[in-house]
């Protein structure tokens, strides 16, 4: 418990950290790695240089200062977080090296401002935050059958469309049971760079397959960080080889409720987690009414279009729509796709007969962020609505829907 003289002096803070909220961050990470460059083994590398991480921390500690009075409020993003710092390893012994740098960033942004009362207060409340995120990532250890990483070999590679290719990893000690949406962090050693690179990728397979599917997106260049492990794995990893992944983690799963209609909308290599819940439906909850929404740039970028269909086949009451963004000549009109370009309010208006069930988004953020406000727009409770972050949660802001 925090005494009510730190709480009030936290709840001054909230006005400086919603202003200066990533720059107490960025020279945090800076500063972070500088003293422990070991970290970076821990940390991806893309979300540092894109400010992604930054501005995730930011959020995060100005959601804490302004719930510091009901914490409580805070516990759903503890746990999202706690499943990603599980994943990748974040240890209880890490806690107290991350406070001393977050102090050290307040200081030196706020200067004269960041007061002995105002450093001490954050220190009290660090130390509470720091225990909450411990407790839950103890628990999400002790579930996870395992901690760190283990070596699984890569047994079968599939191209699933022009900038997408499965990997189907397996393991002399067996396949870890998961949930159908959750991800695998998977760490892997490029010989050009110094520490180890970290990336997390949805699993896209059954749950009753011999073995683990990761369906992985070619991104941007090998010479940016956003397409270092993408391409590496596209260009240099061929069955036999071994990869190191950590067990399965995360939130965004499928619902248990068999008699709540579900629908999907995914943009992109956001298909890959609704691949999953697929497989599940179509074998344990078939009676389920099932909508299929996926937003692409045209037939040779839309992966899993087959499976979809032989899956969907199986399911009575179940219903696929395609969206191409950029139709290319050959593209023939197909009576199971609509295509009209980006998805918009209208559109899923038209194909939304029921408004009360479970909706599962995933895909960009711009696509997320346009897909949401559409589905208020229309009606559905926000609870209602679940969506998934390929890296560190972030505010969605409203850009344009773009998905590759």
């Amino acid at each position: 418990m925090l005494a009510q003289k730190t709480i009030e002096i936290i709840q001054s803070t909230v006005p400086v950290l919603e202003e200066k909220g990533v720059e107490i961050t960025s020279r945090f990470y800076k500063n972070l790695f500088e003293s422990h460059p070991e970290l970076l083994n821990i940390f991806n590398h893309a979300n540092q240089q894109k400010g992604r991480q930054q501005t995730a921390l930011a959020n995060t500690v100005y959601a804490a200062a302004k719930n510091i009075h009901q914490l409580h409020m805070i516990l759903p993003v503890v746990k999202q977080i706690a499943h990603k710092h599980r994943s990748l390893g974040v240890k209880q012994e890490h806690y107290p090296i991350v406070g001393e740098h977050l102090l050290q960033a307040i200081k030196q942004v706020l200067g004269d401002a960041a007061t002995p009362e105002i450093l001490q207060a954050w220190g009290n409340a660090y130390g509470v935050i720091a225990g909450i995120f411990i407790d839950a990532e103890k628990d999400l250890y002790n579930e996870a059958g395992w901690e760190g990483f283990k070596p699984f070999k890569v047994v079968r590679i599939e191209k699933e469309s022009e900038f997408i290719s499965s990997f189907y990893l397996d393991s002399s000690e067996g396949i870890p049971a998961f949930q159908s949406g959750q991800y695998i962090s998977l760490r892997i050693s490029i010989p050009s760079e110094t520490y180890a690179m970290n990336r997390q990728y949805s699993l896209s397979g059954s749950k009753d397959m011999p073995y683990l599917r990761i369906s992985v997106k070619r991104e941007g260049g090998i010479e940016s960080e956003a397409g270092k492990v993408s391409n590496y794995l596209h260009d240099h990893v061929s069955v036999g080889d071994m990869v190191e992944i950590s067990a399965p983690a995360g939130e965004f799963v499928l619902s248990d409720s068999a008699e709540t209609p579900v629908t999907f909308i995914s943009g992109g290599v956001g298909i890959t987690p609704f691949m999953s819940m697929l497989h599940t439906l179509a074998k344990d909850q078939a009676e389920r009414e099932v909508t299929f929404i996926h937003a692409t740039q045209n037939s040779s970028t839309h992966a899993f279009s087959k499976e979809t269909a032989e899956l969907c086949a199986k399911l009575p009451d179940s219903r696929t729509f395609a969206f191409y963004s950029k139709p290319s000549a050959q593209d023939c009109i197909d009576q199971c796709f609509y295509k009209e370009g980006i998805i918009g309010k209208n559109d899923l208006e038209k194909i939304l007969d029921n408004k009360e069930g479970e909706f599962y988004i995933c895909g960009p953020a711009s696509f997320m962020k346009a897909m949401i406000q559409n589905l208020i727009d229309l009606g559905v409770k926000q609870e209602k609505i679940h969506y998934e972050f390929f890296g560190p949660a972030m505010d969605l802001k409203a850009e344009p829907a773009a998905v590759s």
